[in-house]
Order: C-alpha cells, then structure tokens, then sequence
C-alpha cells in the first residue's frame, strides 16, 4: 500500500464543506480569522467517541474563550449526529463525512492498528488550524480520554 497522506504543521489545511447534523453546509472557511480545532472520530454515539466529544463539550467554553472553534467530523450521517448532539448536549458542530473524502484528504482515513490486526478505518486526529489556514497542530492516532486536556496545555489554555 502507498503512504498515506498525513497532515504537518505549516501546511495549509485543506477546504472542505460538509453537511452538519441538522444537514446544513459548513465549510472550513467559514472559520478564517478565527482558530478551529478540527477533531475526527470513528463513530458517533460509541463509549470513546462520546468520552471525546463530552470532553470537548465540557472545555468549550474555555476552548472559545481562547479564540478556537472546534469541528468533529465522522462519517455518520447527519441524522444520527443529530441523536448524537441531542442525547449528548454538544454545543458544537458535529460534520458528516460520509464517503470519508475529507478524512482521507487529511489523512484520517487509511491503515491503522486496531487490537494487534492492520484494519482500513477512522484514524482518530485532530488538527488546530490558525486563523490563516495553516496547520499548527497535527495529532494522529489520539486517544479518547484525556485528548481535550492534552491539547489544552499544549495550546496553554
């Protein structure tokens, strides 16, 4: 298989506009002049993936304070990130992602290691783009708990 395409710091985040759960278009520019923390996991609704957005949830008024907007992107459909934000009380948008284009754009789609076995699936990263567009931050292969107050001390916030 070919390396897959990975994100680094200084490269400019790629555009993209995807439907959110209430089925509205969101597109990455819609961000510029503000810093976005662009987060994707594998499945909404899943005891990881929920960890990971509650946790997001819960530091967002800080997250915002700081200046940063933060996306999840995943590849349910919109619908199912609507019960995903009901059940949940997230407060951000959540994108679907369906055929993974944009995933695999960033490279969080591909090869990774899931219990000893190489399997094709969401490779759960997060990316902190500046106001500008460029990549600050390019995170792989992060875990679930504890990711938010990782990113926070690394961002000093």
């Amino acid at each position: 298989m070919s390396e897959q395409k990975r994100l680094s710091a200084g490269d400019q985040a790629p555009d993209f506009t995807l439907p959110d759960s209430e089925g509205n278009p969101v597109s990455l520019a819609d961000f510029r002049g503000k810093s976005v923390v662009v987060y994707f996991y594998p499945a909404a609704a899943t005891p990881g993936c929920t960890k990971q957005a509650c946790d997001f949830r819960d530091n967002l008024a800080e997250l915002n304070d700081s200046g940063f907007a933060v996306l999840g992107v995943s590849p349910d459909k919109p619908a199912k990130l609507a019960k995903f934000v009901a059940d949940e009380g997230l407060t951000f948008p959540l994108l679907s992602d369906a055929d993974r284009a944009v995933m695999t754009e960033w490279g969080a789609y591909g090869q990774k290691q899931l219990y000893g076995k190489t399997v094709t699936g969401v490779i759960r990263s997060t990316f902190v783009i500046d106001p500008e567009g460029t990549v600050t931050h390019a995170l792989y292969n992060v875990r679930a708990t504890g990711h938010v107050a990782k990113l926070r001390k690394d961002l000093k916030i």
